[in-house]
């Protein structure tokens, strides 16, 4: 499998297919048992969490995970801990609260007291304060309402168009690939088709794997 910069590339698959554990791997967090992962041209197995991070790769892991109690702008300074450039710092704090104005507003709160859609705002925001190069997100819509689900995705896409490739793990696949560029289809840890994502929402065996259409069974639209 492979992520070409400025690409929207998501992995769809069932439940403990592997696809969180890919992203973990690919991060540092877990080491793989062979194989090879190469970012931007260079081995990265074996290597230490921060230093892949500094390399220009960063996740945004499932369940958000902000610091509780620490507040909206202390989660997203932490999230620039390995710079020191500050102009830049600050140019992107402003970036980041132009994507995401609810979170400008509540600098000073606590991240433990924000609701869900709030904090995932804050998980993504953080994350972008590394300015990475390769952002990996696992399950961004997970618990959301319909409404957040759509401002997360739009979102995801404008950060695209500023030049960050993104890698996407998402329940839901519809969201996915209609956002995504490429998609790939995991089953116990074995990506067994890949496409455009327009081939696979066309594809009537993902439609009913996925989607809960019936095969022969016609899309639905609006």
């Amino acid at each position: 499998m492979s992520v070409e910069a400025g690409q929207i590339v998501t992995l769809i698959g069932a439940n403990a297919a592997g696809r969180s554990s890919t992203l973990r791997a690919i991060a540092g967090l877990v080491q793989p048992r062979s194989g090879s992962i190469r970012f931007r041209g260079k081995e990265i197995v074996g290597r230490a969490t921060d230093s892949i991070i500094k390399s220009g790769l960063t996740l945004v892991p499932e369940g958000r995970r902000v610091f509780p109690n620490l507040t909206v702008r202390e989660n997203l300074d932490l999230g620039a801990f390995g710079r020191n450039d500050r102009a830049g710092i600050a140019k992107d704090m402003e970036w980041v609260f132009e994507l995401f104005p609810r979170l400008k507003e509540r600098q000073e709160q606590k991240a433990g007291t924000l609701p869900g859609g709030e904090q995932q705002m804050l998980a993504l925001g953080r994350a972008l304060m590394s300015r990475p190069a390769l952002l990996m997100m696992d399950e961004p819509s997970l618990g959301l309402a319909p409404v957040l689900i759509e401002s997360i995705f739009g979102v995801i896409r404008k950060i695209r168009a500023e030049g960050t490739t993104i890698l996407l793990i998402e329940q839901n696949a519809f969201a996915a690939l209609g956002t995504a560029d490429v998609g790939h289809v995991l089953e116990n840890g074995r990506v067994v088709l890949s496409g455009t994502g327009a081939e696979l929402l066309a594809n009537e065996d993902i439609q009913a794997a996925y989607l809960g259409r019936r095969k022969g069974q016609p899309a639905q639209h609006g």
